[in-house]
């Protein structure tokens, strides 16, 4: 049932991939984004930074035409490439932990979002969807996958090991000491048995890249009102992906900081919390929760284990027994006056890999009250919510593989 198709890539030459794939633009600081553009000229941050070179912040309909200018001029120079027939991908990734990701670069139907057969677990952004729609309709392309999850398919685990065997097209360690190995997959019986294996599977996951696949969406719509020979093959009917199976996916979990205690002395903090937890001081050691609904906090110079009065509590739905979801109806909101968790200016988040003692650390120094520590949300709840049509408060999930832009390109 899900339509997951092979496409000619746009790639980089073999000898100059680690030097165009480039990280997600937000994460960088400012010197290290100058850096990048100052001394490596094929970097894909050149083509989705194109003001750089006029020393000028560039934005809107300006900023996407210069984009696409410089996106040609990567193809014109060669440093891009585009293969010659429809192939599928696939890309390893072994990061500096050793957790090792593989799965197959495709395009997937935008067809198949608007039906629910690609599920969501994230509210997006309206205007945010449209003006990434209007950036993709004048630039012309996809560069960095969504990140999708299926369920395990021994059919489809089978091809991705065959292949690995060969040497890879692309091989190539990051700064940040993640491996990058991509296949191309041009064989037309294997192409043709990864085709119908995702055509059994029901329902495929967003894992990451939500607005993406909201704005793919939507330019297909556009595109299709615009083309009075519409028949529902054309390149933007899909868009790129990056699909690998629900054992593959690493999710890590999002802790709270919270800048004051609203109002709240700690002692009558503490005795509000009372009502719903059953609480804990663990001193100076570091407390990690070992068990859904059950939280760390560190306060004044403490840790504490918050255990839920569950008689208190009420879990009707996926969402109810969600931890994020918990920890805002029972603390964030009621408590500390935090409603708005996307815009709330109080709140901050601290993704899984930066451990508690990142939480210790910036409440000692002063910049928090208090921090929350969570377990990390599993691939069943995460299912759970998508299937229920239901949505997870922001900054549930941090997850990984975090994928490179400009490796494989999606032209439509």
């Amino acid at each position: 049932m899900a339509k997951v198709i092979p496409f000619k890539a746009v790639r980089p030459t073999r000898d100059k991939v680690s030097l165009v794939a480039s990280r997600s633009y937000q994460s960088y600081t400012q010197d290290e984004l100058e850096s990048r553009l100052d001394y490596n000229p094929f970097s894909f941050l050149h083509i989705i930074n194109p003001g750089y070179k006029y020393h000028k912040d560039i934005t809107g309909e300006a900023r996407y035409t210069l984009v696409r200018n410089r996106y040609l001029e990567f193809k014109e120079d060669k440093t891009f490439v585009q293969d010659a027939s429809d192939c599928y991908y696939i890309y390893k990734i072994v990061n500096r932990e050793g957790h090792s990701f593989s799965g197959i670069i495709a395009a997937v139907s935008a067809e198949d979002y608007e039906k629910d057969i690609i599920k969501k677990h994230e509210d997006t952004i309206e205007y945010r969807e449209n003006i990434f729609k209007d950036y993709l309709k004048t630039v012309g392309f996809n560069a960095e996958p969504v990140l999708l999850t299926y369920p395990d398919n021994d059919v489809i685990a089978s091809l991705i090991s065959t292949i690995q065997k060969d040497r890879a097209e692309y091989e190539f360690t990051t700064t940040y000491r993640d491996t990058h190995y991509l296949w191309k997959l041009d064989d037309e019986h294997a192409i043709t048995s990864i085709k119908n294996a995702f055509e059994a599977i029901e329902t495929i996951y967003i894992a990451d890249g939500h607005h993406r696949s909201a704005s793919s969406y939507l330019l297909s719509q556009d595109l299709k009102l615009a083309n009075k020979k519409h028949n529902g093959h054309e390149a933007y009917n899909f868009f790129m992906s990056y699909l690998i199976p629900e054992s593959d996916l690493k999710i890590y979990e999002f802790n709270r900081l919270i800048k004051d205690l609203n109002g709240l002395s700690k002692e009558a903090f503490l005795i509000q919390l009372d009502m719903m937890y059953r609480i804990e001081n663990r001193g100076s050691d570091l407390y990690i929760p070992t068990k859904k609904h059950h939280f760390s906090m560190y306060l004044d110079g403490g840790f504490y284990s918050l255990y839920l009065r569950k008689h208190n509590y009420t879990m009707e739905t996926s969402l109810d027994v969600l931890d994020t979801q918990v920890l805002y109806k029972t603390i964030l909101q009621p408590i500390l006056g935090i409603s708005d968790l996307r815009n709330d200016t109080r709140i901050s988040y601290s993704h899984g890999k930066n451990n508690l003692v990142t939480i210790k650390s910036k409440v000692d120094n002063g910049d928090f009250a208090v921090g929350f520590g969570l377990l990390p949300v599993t691939i069943e709840e995460m299912k759970a919510i998508a299937n229920d049509h239901l949505t997870m408060p922001p900054k549930s999930t941090f997850i990984e593989p975090k994928l490179r832009s400009g490796v494989t390109i999606y032209e439509f």
